[in-house]
């Protein structure tokens, strides 16, 4: 046991002193559910990048320490865990995993739904070993605090000892067996450092002046105060803007702003996030595909950029989609609706200004379309399953020649739509779902 002891508390070391100082970087949280079956217990976590984070739970009932008492259900949790978040670290929805470890000595301990059928009566000493999944919540309640709420199940194994009462050494028979268990938690969270606050700058405590009756020697306390300033640092308070920018790309300087270009294909850069409406449709809709996560990001990082007082937003640019079927003239009005559409979204949850939107219609996303082709040639395109056989590369070469060459955007299509008798379009036509977005969205400050 004290062998374990040590090996648990160095890995709370490891995980306390592994990474860089930022901020929100260190989690200690309390499972208040837990708490009610009377064990102690603690959780540490820290932040490996925007969306991961890492984290190690302890739970320990030493009691009761009589071993002539027949009820007991003493045992030692150890559960590392790694948690990937929608939005950010520490912040709405996580999904994780975690490997569990039991050492468990129990008698008299009657549980509900008694599946495996064990005979309370008898002690039971042995160990348990599982991986458990899990989905949560957590609500941030200010600087330091939040409450989160997870619930899950884990898939694990025993082999355990069985002894005839809860008190005595007499040894009947060994046990295993394969356990399906829930698991469940209510944490109370405490954030080290915390998010930052803005600072406001030291004032400088006056100094009362005594004038000496000798003047020279006055004069020379002045010069003296003149030629050695004192230099009060002022602290840094665009540090939380910053970290800010760093974890959400879709945040950037104003010095960063460049003008859309209807010729570039925007499908491979990382800050990029999208908004996709069904085919011919304009109207934002949380429940498709994955438009919920990527609005509330959209909303969060924007509110929580304009609530900082160390800077201001300048410019929020979306840009329009529509796919490649259809007519071109009214692909491009449903391109600028779509973006209007996330235009007025965005204002009905912020207080914005339409001064600070600048809203743009792509049109048609025949660079993006040209881009998939590429990367289907060079066999580095991610494809669906369609009922239809791969174009052979020749025929990808074909599609890449029609479309840099033929200008009318409508004979462009219909040259496609003839290739192989139409197979090569209905293989190709599967990419056409995320084309139909307003995407580019861009959210730009600058320092007060």
């Amino acid at each position: 046991m004290r062998r374990f002891t040590q090996y648990i508390s160095s890995v709370f070391l490891l995980l306390l002193f592994s990474q860089k100082t930022v901020a929100q970087q260190v989690t200690i949280s309390n499972n208040l559910l837990y708490d009610a079956t009377l064990t102690p217990n603690l959780r540490l976590g820290v932040r490996l990048s925007p969306h991961w984070s890492l984290g190690v739970t302890a739970g320990y009932r030493p009691w009761p320490t009589s071993d002539d008492t027949s009820k007991k259900w003493k045992h030692l949790l150890v559960s590392p865990d790694l948690r990937y978040w929608t939005d950010s670290v520490n912040v709405h929805h996580f999904f994780g995993i975690n490997p569990v470890y039991v050492h468990y000595n129990t008698s008299g301990v009657k549980m509900p739904f008694n599946l495996y059928k064990f005979d309370h009566e008898l002690r039971r000493q042995g160990d348990f070993g599982g991986l458990g999944v899990f989905y949560g919540y957590s609500w941030p309640l200010g600087r330091h605090w939040n409450i989160e709420a997870l619930i899950g199940g884990v898939v694990g194994y025993t082999k355990y000892d069985v002894y005839q009462c809860g008190h005595c050494g007499q040894k009947l028979r060994d046990g295993k067996k394969w356990l399906v268990l829930p698991q469940a938690a209510l944490n109370i969270v405490y954030n080290i450092p915390g998010r930052p606050r803005p600072v406001a700058r030291p004032v400088e405590p006056e100094i009362p002046m005594v004038i000496p009756a000798d003047t020279s020697a006055y004069t020379q306390h002045v010069q003296e105060k003149i030629e050695e300033p004192v230099v009060v640092p002022v602290p840094d308070k665009t540090a939380h803007v910053r970290q800010l920018a760093e974890d959400n790309p879709v945040i950037a300087h104003i010095s960063d702003y460049q003008p859309f270009d209807p010729k570039r294909s925007y499908r491979r850069e990382g800050n990029v996030l999208y908004v996709y409406y069904p085919v011919a449709k304009y109207v934002v809709r949380e429940d498709f595909r994955d438009n919920g996560p990527t609005l509330r990001r959209i909303i969060d990082v924007t509110r929580e950029l304009q609530s900082d007082t160390a800077c201001v937003v300048k410019k929020i640019q979306i840009v329009g989609f529509a796919s490649i079927e259809g007519g071109q003239w009214g692909n491009e009005r449903l391109a600028l609706r779509r973006a209007n559409a996330l235009k007025a979204y965005v204002k009905e949850k912020l207080n914005v200004s339409d001064d600070l939107f600048e809203v743009v219609s792509a049109g048609e996303a025949w660079p993006d379309f040209r881009d998939f082709v590429e990367d289907l040639m060079n066999g580095k395109a991610k494809t669906k399953w369609v009922p239809v056989a791969k174009p052979t590369k020749a025929d990808l070469q074909k599609v890449l020649n029609i479309i840099d060459k033929e200008r009318n955007a409508t004979r462009r299509e219909q040259r496609l739509r003839a290739m192989n008798e139409g197979r090569t379009w209905r293989y190709l036509r599967q990419v056409f779902g995320d084309h139909r977005n307003a995407g580019y969205v861009r959210v730009y400050y600058d320092f007060q």
